[in-house]
């Protein structure tokens, strides 16, 4: 070839290359793809979205830098007005916004979509799913069946720490919702007296994330019946091909709490990338994607489900709609956590007026906390393993004293013996017999400090014998602050006069349950949530 054949022939080439250069330049111009990078606050369950971003990156122009956290810091990241963020992606926004209006932010709250769906489910053993429907009239599982089976001893799971993870407080929010059965986001009297301590005597493994989790889970299988997280990680585990039988994921017939990873924008001056980023996550195409390679359902509907993702859901719960009670539901939680199982002194009258249908309703009552109630409450508010009960009987005097801690169910079988007794007696020391409690449980919390008890006081008649009201509160306030804060709650049940049991019962930092207007059971399960 001559040197001007080749002359010509570059002239060409580059000519060729400037106008595909031009032609895709004003191509991206003219979709609005240019590129940009957003910087993304990630909340760590997200992580499974990353190999996504190197098809965002091609497929519109926008990479994101990902800054992984946990759900703690990053909701203190997000709760100034101030953000060193793009956006932020979150498995739910409902904790933030809640922090935010008890913080007093009135800021307009940042533009968010949802991107997917997850609920909290809880995968289970085959062994221990059929257990379960046995217990069950019509084989279908709630989270009262859960709290039962794990009270009893009989179901033991696993279950992420809700003070650091958002799928461990999606958890904790949809048992104690349904525990509180109201059918509405939780107020603050439904956590106050609601117990559900025997809920968590079946958790015997628990993480700051999910991942931590699932891995803690595959090395305790053997030990462990379920595990409670989202679907999608029940999904992902029954996927990996870790474990040696796969989980069955039961959806709570009672309910539970839909996470539905929001995205959210805090720099509105980049609202055109996030109007372009959001378009992408929520086309069809790639929320397909998205359910194939992180098992999370499409929030758009038309994008038909694979086989594990076509079961229903069933109902969700809504959310607290206030900052005290998720305050609270932590703060009993941080409780629980690795604290001593509790103490009950229960002071029962067995005067003579109590004989014929009162005593057997007190006894049914024992029956019905010792698992005979198969109420939606009664799984909840059941006696649970490793509670110790000290059963005070009294009448003119204290009859006799019986303490008991719940390991199998012959130790239940002693707890309904000790109520079973025909030795009624004459007259009513009510307050002697108070007094005579709050003796034991000063040794018992001098000699095991940080022990939490309570005192539980049926009678059904007024004081006439012994020590009076006055002079047991003398001798309640001249006890050592230990022993003061231990509360009693006054059952009142038949002729008891409700003054003296409400102003002891407040006295002690307790309350009176009246039980003249409803049956003794449930008077009796008040005070269950009460122990502190």
């Amino acid at each position: 070839m001559s040197g001007r054949s080749r002359t010509t022939g570059l002239l060409a080439l580059c000519l060729c290359l400037g106008l595909l250069w031009l032609f895709a330049g004003t191509a991206c111009t003219a979709r609005g793809d240019q590129p940009v990078t957003l910087r993304v606050l990630a909340d760590s369950e997200l992580q499974d979205m990353k190999p996504l971003l190197d098809e965002l990156r091609r497929d519109t122009g926008i990479a994101l830098e990902m800054d992984d956290r946990g759900t703690d810091d990053v909701a203190r990241a997000l709760a100034g007005t101030h953000h060193e963020h793009d956006l932020a992606w979150l498995s739910s926004d409902r904790p933030l916004q809640l922090r935010l209006k008890a913080a007093g932010v009135h800021t307009e709250s940042p533009l968010a979509t949802s991107i997917m769906r997850s609920p909290v489910a809880i995968g289970l053993k085959r062994a221990a799913a059929d257990r379960l429907r046995l217990r069950t009239p019509d084989g279908r599982i709630s989270w009262a069946d859960v709290a039962d089976a794990a009270a009893d001893g009989s179901l033991t799971f696993g279950m992420a720490d809700p003070r650091h993870t958002d799928s461990g407080l999606a958890a904790l929010v949809g048992v104690a919702t349904a525990a509180a059965g109201t059918g509405s986001a939780l107020r603050p009297e439904d956590v106050s007296c609601e117990r559900l301590r025997g809920f968590f005597t079946g958790r015997l493994l628990t993480e700051n994330s999910p991942a931590a989790l699932a891995d803690g889970f595959v090395r305790r299988q053997g030990e462990l019946d379920a595990l409670v997280t989202y679907e999608s990680e029940l999904l992902a585990l029954n996927a990996g091909g870790r474990l040696r039988e796969p989980l069955e994921i039961v959806h709570p017939e009672d309910g539970m709490v839909l996470a539905d990873y929001p995205l959210l924008l805090l720099d509105p001056a980049k609202r055109a990338a996030y109007d372009r980023l959001v378009a992408w996550l929520k086309s069809g195409p790639v929320q397909k994607k998205i359910m194939e390679r992180t098992l999370r359902r499409p929030v758009d509907p038309a994008v038909p489900r694979i086989e594990s993702l076509r079961p229903p859901i069933g109902n969700a719960l809504y959310f607290p709609d206030r900052q005290e009670v998720l305050d609270r539901l932590l703060a009993d939680y941080g409780k629980a956590e690795g604290a001593p199982p509790a103490r009950v002194f229960f002071v029962l009258d067995f005067s003579t007026s109590m004989a014929g249908e009162r005593i057997a309703a007190l006894r049914a009552t024992f029956a019905g906390l010792s698992g005979a109630d198969d109420s939606r409450s009664g799984k909840f508010l059941r006696f649970h393993r490793g509670e110790s009960f000290t059963v005070i009987r009294f009448a003119g005097r204290v009859l006799d004293e019986r303490t008991i801690t719940y390991r199998t169910q012959a130790d239940l079988d002693l707890l309904r013996q000790a109520v079973a007794s025909d030795d009624l007696a004459e007259d009513t020391a009510v307050w002697s017999a108070l007094d005579h409690a709050y003796g034991r449980a000063a040794e018992l919390v001098r000699d095991f400090p940080g022990q939490s008890a309570s005192v539980v006081l049926m009678t059904d008649g007024e004081n006439n014998a012994g020590t009076g009201l006055d002079a047991f509160l003398d001798r309640y306030r001249a006890l050592p602050p230990a022993a003061r804060a231990v509360h009693t709650y006054t059952v009142r049940y038949g002729d008891a006069d409700p003054r003296e049991l409400d102003r002891a019962a407040r006295a002690t930092g307790g309350r009176m349950v009246d039980a003249t207007a409803q049956s003794l059971l449930n008077a009796f399960k008040e005070t269950r949530g009460c122990t502190e």
